[in-house]
């Protein structure tokens, strides 16, 4: 779900809180070691993005919040911003090239570099969470 969180709308909050949870505490925040990543330079993107991100010249970027039941991708375009919200459950991480990253929802995806470790460090974080959040497999009992 795409979504323009360039204003306070309660609806607007109402459906990401739906969606994946409210904010952590701070208190959970700081167990975490952090909830949020750096800036990543978007190297490739969906249709859907990539139609918001062209409408200006800067360069893409983005960066990506955890929340208890998601994630949320969030960049800027025309002095708007924009988040893409990923439940865990369908969330797709992938690490194709060495230094990329994949996330998918459904038809959206962008593809960011990972050049430095604490990009690796934090989506290694963020599968922890997903593996974490996913419910119980017959299997495994």
């Amino acid at each position: 779900m795409l979504l323009n969180v360039s204003y306070n709308d309660k609806q607007i909050r109402k459906k990401i809180e739906t969606e994946v949870g409210k904010p952590f505490s701070l208190k959970e925040r700081i167990q975490l070691g952090g909830i949020g990543s750096s800036k990543l330079i978007i190297t490739e993107m969906s249709v859907q993005i990539h139609n918001l991100l062209i409408l200006d010249n800067n360069r893409n970027q983005c960066n990506i919040e955890m929340r208890p039941n998601g994630i949320l991708v969030g960049f800027r375009s025309l002095l708007e911003s924009y988040i893409l919200v990923i439940p865990y459950y369908k969330l797709s991480l992938y690490k194709g090239k060495a230094e990329e990253y994949s996330i998918y929802r459904d038809d959206y995806f962008v593809k960011v570099e990972a050049k430095d470790k604490a990009t690796h460090k934090f989506m290694n974080k963020v599968l922890a969470a997903k593996a974490e959040a996913s419910p119980t497999r017959l299997e495994d009992l």
